[in-house]
């Protein structure tokens, strides 16, 4: 019992640090550009390509995920790191952290 305690207070103590983060610090620093015109500063969630290919270039500290559907749905496809770039000629979105 005494075990429990204490794992259920470290997972409060836990959750409370988390929730009092600042919220810029949950998106990526940087730019994510999607051809041919979409410039996003410090991205955070899903965006549609607004052609086909899909062209991501990824300037920021996180990591990008291209899926193969719209709104971030189907699979994942290519994975972009930072300061990497990806051309896809099924990519339909790209999700950022």
């Amino acid at each position: 019992m005494r075990r429990l305690a204490t794992v259920l207070g470290t997972l409060a103590a836990a959750g409370t640090i988390a929730l009092a983060l600042p919220g810029t610090a949950l998106a990526a620093n940087g730019q994510l550009f999607i051809a041919p015109n979409t410039f996003i500063d410090n991205p955070s969630g899903c965006y549609n390509a607004p052609v086909v290919p899909l062209v991501a270039s990824n300037n920021t500290d996180e990591y990008a995920l291209v899926y193969n559907g719209p709104n971030c749905t189907g699979y994942v496809i290519a994975v972009v790191p930072p300061g990497g770039q990806a051309t896809q000629e099924f990519g339909a979105s790209v999700f950022v952290k």
